[in-house]
């Protein structure tokens, strides 16, 4: 699921936020540390080989090294040498903030390929349960999935629950640029849905290009499914905290001044993904012009303007979202803060008409979806606010296609 399923009540919310304080102290007494402990994973040991490794009998630059260092350092290869680097170093590259969009997806392609055979044999192994060798199964199909030619991978983690982030549209030649940022129980296997399409972080990128695509034809737009971050499993404990959100915040940023040209950004976070925006918003590059959260338990933070950032800050929440029932609140790092779609926060608050509940801001047809796209093409006034006085629009310009209003 990339969002709450089911409607808890104030008390059941309140106890998991008791229980999380556990969880804290178990963190903080390296229980967790301990418990984690463990072997490389494939990621990291293909980074460890790329450090090793030399090109032409030169050392490779460090793979955490400035984006456009690493971009200069790729721009500097032939096409073969780039080849040769995707297919020795798959995740590695796959993964590289710096590394030309192409290139990584070619380089991810080969590493699903690889994590593919990988639980093809987990399939077949007697020594797994039946149920594991049928989750190995599910694993299998999937990366066979992504793997399809007209399917583009910007991020692959095979390691434990996984984690991805796919682009719809030209992403090199984009003038604006979307992502989409999920909420809880986001990872591999929940990243798409043949089912309720639009509540996965596929469906509704693809929903949202769509709509930028009618909304905005003459705006070359790209979207990107962005479930490259660890989400919190369910509604508990982790969900309750920042820790998860602290985590993403830093690779959402990451990805952010790695993207190509200079085209404006506008961030679409669902539930839990708004704690990961709110995080994550001080530190920004300013080429995000928009941060809008849908179905938010809070961004952390009690007013817009404690975000530190120049994006616009948009919220919108339907009036059967359960989510609105949570207490909003932080106390002792329990909890996400204000609500974003209160007066006093100081969002601009858009009308969510026909999002049917929690996880239906992305349907086809909805004025959630419809302001989104309105948002991502950067048609600022033609957005429809909650209210009847239209004051999400105020102190906007007209359509716009860079910069801020």
């Amino acid at each position: 699921m990339t969002s709450f399923e089911t409607s808890p009540s104030l008390n059941v919310w309140r106890a998991l936020l008791a229980l999380a304080v556990v969880f804290v102290m178990l963190a903080t007494t390296g229980w967790t540390a301990l418990r984690n402990h463990r072997s490389d994973t494939p990621l990291q040991a293909s980074l460890s080989a790329w450090e090793h490794g030399r090109l032409d009998g030169h050392r490779l630059p460090d793979p955490d090294t400035a984006p456009a260092r690493l971009a200069a350092f790729f721009a500097s290869l032939t096409d073969g040498q780039r080849i040769h680097l995707a297919r020795r170093y798959p995740l590695a590259v796959g993964n590289m903030n710096g590394a030309p969009v192409q290139l990584r997806y070619r380089a991810n392609r080969i590493a699903l390929d690889q994590a593919r055979k990988v639980e093809l044999e987990r399939m077949h192994d007697n020594r797994l349960s039946p149920t594991g060798q049928h989750e190995a199964g599910r694993r299998m199909h999937r990366f066979e999935s992504l793997m399809r030619a007209n399917r583009h991978i910007l991020a692959f983690d095979p390691d434990g629950s996984g984690r991805v982030a796919e682009v719809f549209g030209d992403l090199d030649r984009a003038e604006r640029v979307s992502v989409v940022v999920p909420g809880v129980d986001t990872d591999l296997l929940t990243f798409q849905r043949t089912n309720r399409r639009y509540t996965a972080p596929v469906g509704m990128a693809k929903s949202l290009y769509a709509a930028e695509r009618a909304a905005g034809p003459a705006t070359r737009t790209a979207v990107i499914a962005w479930a490259d971050y660890t989400a919190p499993n369910g509604l508990g404990m982790e969900s309750a905290t920042a820790m998860r959100a602290e985590a993403g915040a830093v690779r959402l940023n990451a990805l952010v001044r790695a993207l190509p040209g200079n085209a404006p950004v506008s961030l679409f976070c669902h539930s839990y993904g708004s704690v990961v925006c709110g995080v994550a918003a001080h530190a920004l590059p300013g080429r995000v012009a928009d941060i809008a959260v849908a179905g938010s338990p809070g961004m952390r933070v009690a007013k817009a303007s404690h975000l530190r950032t120049s994006a616009r800050v948009w919220a919108m929440r339907d009036a059967d979202d359960w989510i609105q029932d949570v207490p909003y609140m932080e106390f002792g790092g329990l909890g996400h803060g204000a609500d974003p779609v209160s007066a006093a926060f100081g969002a601009r608050v858009l009308s969510a008409r026909g999002a049917q509940g929690h996880a239906g801001y992305f349907e086809p047809g909805t004025e959630s979806l419809a302001n989104f796209a309105e948002i991502g093409v950067g048609a600022y006034r033609a957005v429809d606010c909650a209210d009847d006085a239209g004051m999400c629009r105020a102190g906007l310009s007209g359509t716009t296609t860079a910069g801020r209003a």
